[in-house]
């Protein structure tokens, strides 16, 4: 019986993932998963505007861990995107075995590595925090709050697993009831922790970590309580090591995406140093917010990504195409409006996570320069979320490298050099209009290809 009705709601799921209008699909997909990047990133959001009143180097403290945190997101989404990637496929094709065999290898291998990621981060936490680009003044702040980080890592990286699995299933208001309670559940306890009980950035840490547990705990009920078509299964008989090693080599974008992320952040925490514990939290300041507009894309991003796996899988290349011009406009047209918006108010925007006379110079002109700059990321991410979607993982790789990696870091070593400050604020943005231009001949061949 259990079977039976299992088998009935995956038929319906397929035909509503490859019969219905695209554009209502990648919406309907693509609102949940908009509100589910916008509340990860309240997370963020939210330490960085209480923490931001304890002093600069408190804030600057933010800016250190977050970079600890990208190396967390990477592992997650390595595994989650590797996972759904496969999964979206396996049920595009009809094969729903293979699905639960992806889903709980890619679950188990991932609460692995946060384990041993975790353990590690805790033996090794002051020169891991001066490796991420911290100073002698903001140490005692980054410690205090990536402590709790480190021992929640199982966590935070089995959330970003399951939310991308449901995702890839076409259940993103699912994967959006997890993020949305750990994120509210942050805000409230963020001022509790670090003002009404007096424990500073290690509060914020507590929080953070405490609200990751309950979305973790509420993404993965969906698995055990029957609401998907795939199976988390605790037996090591279903584990399989040729499944992990196919789901690292289809997650490898998002990891090299994080990863130069991460990279990328450590060199600008190090560089902006030179210019002293205002510069760092500045730019701390430009990368959330900047985060966060950048997540309103993603999430729409996100909603299409499981349309276009269930259809290559089921050979409808026409709504492939649809699918992405469709997703394209959209992106384009809510990118636009917000950036515009983060131009024009860039400087009480920074004034609110940080009123100093020395931040609000680096951080407002640093924020108008990418705000500009994020109007062309639709272009260069859809297309990355496309190949890797498709399982194109060698190509999207490569262009995974290239904002983060390939273009940012010589940017800044040289714009740094050459212009003082003003380069380090105008070297994300440079790299991200070479990133844009770099992926449009990546797309085009694709869709020549599917003729």
């Amino acid at each position: 019986m259990e079977d039976r009705l299992r088998n009935q709601i995956s038929e319906a799921r397929y035909r509503k993932m490859t019969e219905s209008p695209v554009g209502h699909l990648v919406v309907t997909l693509g609102i949940p998963s908009v509100i589910s990047m916008l509340m990860a990133n309240l997370y963020n959001m939210a330490d960085a505007a209480f923490v931001g009143r304890l002093g600069t180097s408190a804030s600057g403290a933010i800016g250190i861990v977050f970079s600890y945190m990208v190396i967390l997101q990477a592992i997650g989404f390595m595994f989650g995107q590797g996972s759904g990637s496969k999964i979206s496929r396996s049920l595009g094709a009809r094969d729903q075995d293979r699905a639960t065999r992806i889903a709980s290898t890619g679950f188990l291998s991932a609460i692995s590595f946060g384990l041993v990621i975790g353990l590690s981060s805790l033996l090794f936490m002051e020169p891991l925090l001066r490796f991420l680009g911290s100073t002698d003044t903001i140490l005692p702040y980054a410690r205090s709050y990536c402590i709790y980080i480190a021992a929640g890592a199982p966590f935070i990286i089995g959330s970003f697993v399951l939310n991308n699995i449901l995702r890839y299933e076409g259940l993103a208001k699912k994967a959006m009831e997890g993020l949305v309670a750990g994120a509210i559940l942050n805000i409230f306890l963020d001022p509790l922790f670090i003002f009404g009980l007096r424990m500073g950035t290690a509060g914020a840490g507590l929080a953070t970590a405490i609200s990751q547990v309950v979305s973790f705990s509420i993404l993965l009920s969906m698995f055990l309580r029957g609401k998907t078509q795939s199976r988390i299964v605790l037996d090591r008989r279903i584990f399989r090591f040729r499944e992990m090693w196919d789901i690292i080599a289809v997650g490898s974008p998002s990891l090299i995406r994080q990863a130069c992320n991460g990279v990328g952040a450590i060199l600008l925490n190090h560089t902006a140093g030179l210019y002293g514990d205002a510069a760092v939290a500045a730019m701390a300041i430009v990368g959330r917010i900047s985060h966060f507009a950048f997540a309103i894309g993603v999430g729409l991003g996100h909603g299409y990504q499981p349309v276009a796996g269930f259809n290559y899988g089921a050979k409808k290349w026409d709504r492939l195409r649809a699918a992405f011009r469709f997703t394209l406009t959209a992106a384009m047209g809510i990118m636009f409006v917000t950036c515009l918006g983060i131009l024009l108010a860039a400087d009480p925007l920074v004034q609110f996570f940080r009123n100093d006379p020395e931040v609000m110079a680096i951080g407002t002109p640093a924020l108008r320069y990418a705000a500009i700059a994020l109007m062309t990321q639709p272009i260069a991410l859809l297309t990355n979320m496309t190949l890797q979607a498709t399982g194109k993982s060698l190509e999207a790789s490569i262009l995974a490298m290239l904002r983060s990696g390939i273009y940012f870091i010589p940017v800044l070593l040289l714009f740094e050099q050459a212009f003082g400050v003003t380069g380090v604020e105008l070297a994300q943005p440079v790299a991200d209009v070479l990133t844009m231009l770099t992926s449009i001949p990546f797309i085009l061949v694709f869709f020549r290809k599917l003729r």
